[in-house]
């Protein structure tokens, strides 16, 4: 399974490589490879966030993606979040599966990728790819899923493990 990335480079051209032949470097400074839409009555809330440890905005898919990148701006390991950071495809199954993480952590050690998804989109077969493909290159995080029903509408809180 010979996996590809893409990503957008400062000059907003594509750049496309195999996935084991990528440089960190090369992705702390791309930028997102989608951009999220805006419409009236849309089932999901997009948006951006002003984080401190990029001083600058980040773009967030849903208000899931807003909890996780507010942990993720938190966290003191944490000395960069790239939101949308590539594209992560190749042929499984005799089908191209496509996969974009909804952020990139940089950390001091290796970075973090992040998928913010719903319960039941973890099992989808372009979702496992994403998460097999990538356990060779980085760290990963359990999928930021949606907290578990609380007895009290204030303890919602999750901490950042």
């Amino acid at each position: 399974m010979e996996a590809t990335v893409s990503f957008r480079g400062h000059g907003g051209g594509v750049e496309e490589c195999s996935w084991a032949s990528v440089a960190t470097a090369s992705l702390q400074t791309v930028h997102p490879w989608r951009t999220f839409r805006w419409y009236r009555d849309q089932k999901h809330y997009s948006g951006t966030y002003w984080s401190a440890t990029m001083r600058d905005h980040v773009i967030y898919e849903s208000r899931l993606g807003l909890s996780r990148l507010l942990f993720a701006d938190f966290d003191p390991s944490v000395r960069g979040i790239v939101a949308q950071p590539f594209l992560l495809q190749t042929v499984l199954e005799g089908k191209v599966r496509r996969h974009i993480p909804d952020y990139l952590l940089l950390t001091g050690q290796v970075p973090v990728v992040v998928d913010v998804k719903p319960l039941h989109r973890l099992s989808k077969p372009a979702f496992t790819f994403g998460r097999t493909g990538l356990l060779s290159r980085s760290a990963r995080q359990p999928a930021a899923t949606c907290p578990r029903p609380r007895s009290h509408p204030t303890a919602s809180a999750q901490p950042l493990t």
